[in-house]
């Protein structure tokens, strides 16, 4: 990964032509094929990593809709086409959704990804309810942290698991009780409405067994490798959604969400912050502009 110069993008049709502010960055994106690839399977390094963004839009690709040049927003770029650690971007204008002003660039570029993921895998996936109960696995993460939040705030019962030193930041983050899996046993909450998996494995399997009949076990892990008899087993994968976007943002206005942000750094000290020495805890963000 370096840093380097690269040809200004064009907005083509439905696109918009985005000055980023900050990016968000997911470290596993290294190891998706579309990092590499086009929608065809073909090679396109060298690529521009970095899906998440905050900016204002400078240029409308032609039949472009819903969105005005000088407009603040933030969203996510096609998974198969250069991203958003740069200074400019083009991304399809449904991807992305109005960024309110009294909302930092550095906050709408930590929402995307995490918040997407969590509103659609609790909301869409698992169907919950309000009074229902959800075990979320890795609550102290940046997506486990969001899905915690925003089940609590929907009515549900909120369980949360970790290590041992994440358990004050999934509390604080809106679990009601928490599971040290170090120590304790799974087998021991009993069984719930909901399990959200974000870590998968053995954790994963062992999940199966602690989805109520009726209920469902949704991961962004992998396909769950446990069966299910009388409930549902679900994976997915995180799509932009203008509507789920503005939603977020406004539950952040309104103090009902925050983003969990461990690291800012500059666009020229990108190389270094995307290759961390120790483990950050929470989100990296490269704010491109001061």
């Amino acid at each position: 990964m370096t840093l380097t110069d690269h040809r200004k993008p064009e907005a083509a049709g439905n696109d918009v032509l985005v000055e980023i502010h900050a990016s968000g960055f997911t470290p596993g994106e290294l190891s998706w094929s579309s990092t590499w690839t086009d929608r065809l399977g073909r090679d396109r390094t060298p690529s521009v990593p970095g899906h998440e963004l905050a900016g204002v839009v400078t240029a409308l690709g032609y039949g472009t809709t819903g969105l005005a040049v000088g407009q603040r927003v933030f969203g996510l770029t096609d998974w198969t086409r250069d991203g958003t650690l740069a200074q400019y971007a083009a991304v399809e204008a449904r991807n992305l959704a109005p960024l309110p002003g009294d909302i930092d660039f550095t906050v709408g570029a930590s929402l995307p990804i995490s918040g997407l993921t969590a509103w659609q895998g609790l909301f869409e996936h698992g169907r919950l309810q309000p009074g229902q109960s959800v075990l979320v696995h890795g609550a102290a993460g940046g997506v486990g942290s969001m899905a915690a939040q925003l089940a609590r705030d929907a009515g549900a019962y909120v369980i949360g698991t970790g290590r041992t030193t994440d358990r004050h930041t999934a509390l604080d983050f809106g679990a009601m009780e928490f599971v040290d899996l170090g120590h304790d046993s799974p087998d021991d909450i009993g069984t719930v409405d909901l399990v959200f998996d974000t870590i998968g494995g053995d954790i994963g399997k062992r999940s199966a067994k602690l989805v109520r009949a009726g209920g469902t076990l949704v991961s962004i892990a992998g396909p769950p490798e446990a069966r299910l008899t009388d409930a549902l087993a679900i994976d997915f994968v995180v799509v932009s959604d203008r509507a789920q976007l503005t939603e977020l943002a406004q539950r952040v206005r309104d103090g009902r969400l925050r983003t969990r942000i461990g690291k800012v750094a500059t666009l020229d000290d990108a190389v270094a912050a995307l290759n961390p020495t120790e483990r950050v805890r929470g989100k990296t963000i490269i704010r491109v502009r001061p």
